[in-house]
């Protein structure tokens, strides 16, 4: 999937021992996005910056070792050991040590001709890593100026790390222009060293450039443009991050020393096998427990207490990835943590005052939010026809941000069809729900609409179910209500000649959350990685039958 980039020069910093100033080339292709002000907080959006920066250039996956060399060792071994097998036949052994000669000579001709292309391309890429590191990672962040706040996203190259750092008004000063709206900005890794420059003692001015979209006769010199083809399941994995925090979780405060402790911990331990994963122990009003596995060793948090309803356990991976959030230690108020369940996503949100760090994580590091979380297929699905979803997108339009139940009520709807509604838009990325103020913010992904028919299946299981359902393969549909507007759902569906009888639990929101089914797929992940194939198509005729 192509993305077309213009810039008008580079972002840059420019700092003396008076003043900082912080210009932010945005894409020119984009409609008008600006802000223009002075910081008024510097160190602690230094570091948030620095910790954004950190979610950029995350990769955890599994990198397998570089075998070149070893294979071209061995196959120069290889005739070394067919030449000393036939050494044992004495009338040939002459003529075989000539080849050998030979093979050696021609060995050491080949080296030392490729040698210097071998040292030229290493220092190429040191180079590279050094010096424009901007050629390995291409993701430019995303800014989106709104009326109560600025704020940065970003995707991890691995798709399995988000990024969101929201700036209030708070934290600036001496506004003299702005224009909502969002944008991508020219971002580079010298941009980030700047960064690191920044000072209380220094007047820092921060601006997303208004000259960026100055009209002009011809292109000057530092223009720039960049066609980045993104794959498509970066853009899917973005906008799967939505739909996660939307979905129920259990949720906590840590305090920055108890956050501290558990880095700590990890930073003074290297496991050499697994388990590896994090257990939180939560027990309603007592202390916050964290287990690290596979020493067993337990954490307890005496600062943290859990609020919640009832006492559970939930498992996290990829552990690793929350030292992004050590630089913010020293600056946060506190972290609110949010968990979805074992496995799943969890959300890490610093907050600073005037400012908050979001930090979405997947279930783990190769469980990344594209291929193995189809969470909107969980998120809350009512019904509701285009028309009205129209009307709740363009109700939002003129606010920029608002929550659900404000919206309902302006609009005379019901909150559910509104969060359906804004769900849509939420896939279509030009909404986005911040789960820490509990509203939708208008945020466009890209400036033109995204390619939905390429987008709309994740995966085989979406394509099938939706099969299934088409095809009439899903009977027996019965519904019981139960507690607290939870909804159970049972069916059959045929599957290869096959009848399988899954069910699903929908809350009060339309949101799923609990299922069972009788396939290797559910009995394998759970919910891991989504509903199955038949607990999709049961929800899809269930939601046809609503009609």
């Amino acid at each position: 999937m192509e993305f077309s980039r213009h810039y008008n020069g580079a972002s840059q910093v420019a700092s003396n021992g008076r003043e900082t100033n912080m210009t932010f080339a945005p894409d020119t292709l984009r409609d008008p996005t600006f802000f223009v002000a002075d910081l008024a907080q510097h160190i602690p959006f230094r570091e948030a910056m620095s910790a954004l920066h950190q979610v950029v250039v995350s990769d955890m996956a599994y990198q397998p070792k570089d075998k070149t060399d070893y294979k071209a060792w061995l196959k120069t071994q290889e005739d070394l050991f067919l030449a000393e097998a036939a050494a044992r036949q004495g009338e040939i052994k002459a003529q075989l040590e000539a080849l050998r000669r030979e093979l050696r000579t021609v060995q050491n001709a080949e080296q030392a001709t490729l040698a210097p292309f071998y040292q030229a391309r290493s220092r190429y890429f040191q180079y590279l890593y050094k010096h424009d590191i901007d050629a390995w990672f291409v993701l430019d962040p995303v800014i989106s100026v709104h009326p109560d706040s600025i704020f940065f996203e970003c995707f991890s190259q691995d798709e399995s790390s988000y990024g969101k750092l929201s700036c209030s008004y708070e934290v600036f000063q001496h506004i003299s222009e702005h224009a909502y709206g969002t944008t991508n900005i020219d971002y580079s890794h010298e941009l980030y060293q700047e960064f690191q420059k920044i000072r209380d003692y220094k007047r820092t001015q921060f601006v997303v450039d208004p000259s960026g979209f100055a009209v002009k006769t011809q292109l000057s010199d530092d223009f720039k443009e960049e066609k980045i083809d993104l794959p498509d399941s970066w853009v899917r994995g973005f906008l799967q991050v939505s739909s996660a925090m939307s979905l129920p979780f259990a949720q906590f405060d840590l305090h920055p020393v108890d956050m501290y402790n558990i880095l700590l911990f990890l930073r003074r331990h290297k496991e050499k096998s697994g388990p590896r994963s994090l257990r939180f122990r939560l027990t309603p009003d007592q202390p916050v427990e964290v287990r690290f596995d596979p020493w067993g060793e337990v954490l307890t948090c005496p600062r943290s207490l859990y609020h919640g309803g009832k006492a559970e356990e939930i498992r996290i991976w990829g552990r690793r990835r929350l030292f992004i959030l050590e630089r913010l230690l020293p600056i946060a108020k506190r972290f609110r943590i949010s968990l979805l369940g074992s496995g799943l996503p969890s959300f890490w949100i610093a907050d600073m005052g005037g400012m908050s760090f979001t930090l979405g994580l997947s279930g783990w590091s190769a469980n990344d939010f594209s291929r193995m979380g189809n969470f909107d297929l969980m998120a809350p699905r009512g019904e509701v026809d285009s028309a009205t979803a129209e009307r709740v997108f363009a109700a939002l339009q003129t606010t920029w941000v608002e929550s659900a139940e404000a919206l309902a009520l302006r609009l005379g709807l019901d909150s559910l069809t509104v969060k359906s509604a804004l769900g849509i838009y939420s896939q279509y990325g030009r909404v986005l729900y911040d789960m820490e103020r509990d509203v939708y913010r208008l945020r466009e992904l890209s400036k033109d609409p995204l390619p939905m028919e390429q987008l709309r299946f994740g995966n085989e299981r979406e394509a099938r179910a939706d099969n299934f359902r088409k095809a009439g393969l899903v009977t027996g549909l019965a519904q019981e209500e139960q507690q607290d507007g939870r909804v159970r759902i049972r069916g059959e569906v045929m599957d290869n000649a096959r009848a399988y009888q899954p069910e699903i639990t929908l809350d009060a929101d339309q949101r799923l959350v609990d299922a069972a089914c009788q396939c290797h797929f559910h009995l394998q992940n759970q919910l891991k990685q989504g509903p199955c194939e038949h607990m999709l198509a049961l929800r899809l005729e269930a939601a046809s039958l609503q009609r």
